[in-house]
């Protein structure tokens, strides 16, 4: 018996720049689309890798790599911003068409890049500052009032990278540190919220409905959306913000933008330019996900409906208890709630590690994100919330 050899592609094929969770459901959407779906894994073990026929495995921070990866690629784009701006400007030189551009996604790489811009074409930010010395600690905090917030320019998230300074003397072992900071006035909000919006090459751009976030120690546990009673000219403002960010940053693709709600109006906070943890409702909530908005975007196709398919949506993420045998308790969970959408990302077990998250849909908040705290806390341990 003869084995079967690879076929070469029937659809276009989209190569996406790391193997983590984002990868592994944009297959889900790009088998449906008929697109083929290239990844750049470190390892064979990287979730998505887990999943997807076309792996090639090797290191984002190397420029022959990158290029090797891309031949033959219709579009390349992200799943994280990790990647040297210079290594994309190159790519782009070499005529690959790659979203986010080098000019863009820069503004989701480096914090004060970001700022810098945002000031500058008018979109509500915290005061902020380049920090370099113990003088500015002590001049911003002086101009700007104790505590704020510290900030890696480069590399943090989830929580990681960020500092409240209550006086000098909290700032001085990150100072140490040698890394490049930023500060920016501690900012009393009311609530999170975030817009996810895409833009296609040609211009088209939508926008979701947009969500309330809720933080657990700096990592998002739940996402509500709509955001419940918000304004709905607040709404618009929050939408309007974030479709005027992609346009003047040239974001093409996925952009996610986190805002804080405070009682005088919105604040940015942080830029993504892939799709994002805020959109995991999108899978079984809208009626086009996230992942296949950003496949048509970066493909230049018309883009999807954002619209939600039930008038509440909560999604839940799935956080790793001390048992790692989960599946041991999809029973309940799927006998207890039909309609729950469960979803895994690939990854070890390991506590407070985002594995997955559990999507429901309904029409009574409350109902909803009892159905979603439920479904999320026993997987993680058996607990019911």
């Amino acid at each position: 018996m003869n084995s079967a050899s690879p076929a070469g592609p029937l659809g276009p094929v989209v190569g996406m720049i790391g193997a983590g969770q984002l990868a592994r459901m944009t297959q889900q959407a790009a088998i449906a689309l008929g697109v083929e779906l290239r990844v750049l894994a470190e390892s064979a073990g990287d979730s998505a890798a887990r999943v997807i026929s076309d792996v090639r495995v090797g290191d984002y921070r190397d420029l022959a790599d990158l290029r090797d990866f891309a031949k033959g690629c219709d579009a390349v784009t992200f799943d994280h911003e990790h990647v040297p701006t210079g290594h994309i400007a190159a790519l782009a030189a070499d005529g690959v068409a790659i979203h986010p551009g080098a000019a863009a996604l820069v503004h989701a790489q480096d914090k004060a890049v970001m700022r810098e811009r945002l000031t500058a074409i008018g979109v509500p930010c915290p005061a902020w500052r380049r920090i370099a010395t113990a003088a500015d600690v002590e001049a911003f905090g002086g101009e700007n009032g104790w505590p704020f917030v510290l900030k890696a320019v480069r590399g943090g998230y989830d929580g990681r990278g960020v500092w409240v300074c209550r006086s000098a003397q909290d700032a001085e072992e990150v100072l140490a540190s040698g890394v490049p900071l930023m500060a920016e006035a501690f900012v009393t909000f009311e609530r999170e919220l975030a817009v996810l919006v895409a833009r296609s090459p040609h211009g088209q751009g939508v926008s979701y409905p947009v969500v309330e976030t809720v933080q657990q120690d700096g990592i998002c546990v739940e996402v509500l959306a709509p955001a419940p009673g918000l304004d709905p000219e607040r709404a618009a403002v929050a939408q309007g913000i974030a479709l005027k960010v992609a346009t003047e940053l040239g974001v093409t693709g996925l952009l996610a933008v986190e805002m804080f709600e405070t009682s005088s109006g919105l604040v940015v906070n942080e830029l993504a330019m892939r799709p994002h943890n805020s959109g995991h409702w999108t899978i079984d909530g809208a009626r086009t996900s996230q992942f296949e908005q950003h496949l048509r975007a970066v493909l230049d196709l018309p883009l999807g409906s954002p619209a939600p398919a039930a008038p509440v949506v909560v999604m839940a993420n799935l956080l790793g208890g001390e048992d790692p045998d989960v599946f041991s308790r999809y029973e309940h969970v799927m006998a207890h709630d039909p309609d729950v959408k469960v979803h895994f990302y690939g990854k070890e077990v390991r506590p407070g590690r985002k594995i997955g998250h559990v999507t429901a849909l309904g029409t009574d908040l409350g109902e909803v994100r009892a159905r979603a705290r439920h479904a999320a806390a026993y997987l993680a341990d058996g607990v019911y919330t």
